[in-house]
């Protein structure tokens, strides 16, 4: 068989994975945006009205518009890794992962499927956040290069995170544990609701360790202009991390790591 023919399946091959893992999450909403929509109107409801109205502005914009972004991250980063997790997981546990490892596909191509089709289900409960934030408060995108540059980046790190933790998995206790008592409590101390500067020093040290803060101060950065850290060198960190995990997942589907028996 020709490069030109192998180039065509794994192209074929590539696209109807996406598609296939797309049209996954697309086909039950109830699954995909429900949750985030009723439990993000109850974020915005009481701590953007009820307790934002006894709150002073924070870095000089309203208490809700502060903490519109890190709403956005958590949802973000949450679909994209429980989509990935659940996907790979879920495939071995039923065995149909093995269609795709028969198949004339890269390994590249697959885990670039599981990755991207994650990724989008990340940016897309992310814009679902953000229009019900506007329900609420008046949005508007004051660095929209930061903006889609960072909810890129996050999204694919934690879809190829995601993919990694599928692959771990030994039981779906695993994957609930992973999101629910790593992932989620590392966003609620990465600054969502409350500003570095009120806090003691040592904790604002502490913090600068904690991979959320740098998300949600890049995305903050690109709605409001506003960040307690670089966002140039944020983007370049979590890039180059992102490229690091997502070469690492190929490497474990390359050595069949939690595919094969």
């Amino acid at each position: 068989m020709s490069l030109t023919s192998l180039t065509s399946l794994d192209v074929t091959g590539f696209y109807a994975l996406l598609r296939r893992e797309v049209l996954r999450f697309v086909r039950r909403p109830r699954n995909t945006f429900v949750p985030p929509f009723i439990t993000n109107v109850l974020y915005f409801s009481v701590f953007g009205v009820i307790l934002g109205e006894r709150i002073d502005e924070i870095a000089g914009v309203p208490y809700i518009l502060f903490i519109l972004p890190g709403l956005i991250v958590l949802g973000a980063v949450s679909n994209a890794f429980e989509n990935a997790s659940f996907s790979i997981f879920h495939g071995r546990w039923n065995r149909y992962i093995e269609e795709a490892l028969t198949s004339p596909l890269s390994y590249s191509s697959m885990v670039g499927a599981y990755v991207l089709s994650s990724a989008t289900r990340g940016v897309l409960v992310g814009a679902l956040v953000a229009l019900i934030g506007a329900f609420f408060t008046s949005v508007g995108v004051a660095r929209p290069f930061y903006l889609v540059a960072f909810m890129l980046v996050i999204t694919l790190l934690f879809a190829g995170l995601g993919v990694v933790g599928g692959l771990w998995a030994d039981d779906f206790d695993d994957l609930t544990m992973m999101n629910q008592f790593i992932l989620r409590p590392l966003v609620f101390f990465g600054g969502v609701f409350y500003s570095l500067n009120e806090i003691p020093e040592t904790f604002q040290q502490a913090s600068l360790l904690n991979p959320m803060v740098y998300m949600v101060n890049g995305v903050r950065y690109g709605f409001l202009g506003v960040t307690e850290v670089d966002p140039n060198l944020s983007l370049g960190v979590l890039t180059a991390l992102t490229l690091g995990v997502v070469g690492l997942n190929v490497v474990l589907f390359r050595r069949g790591y939690g595919l094969t028996d």
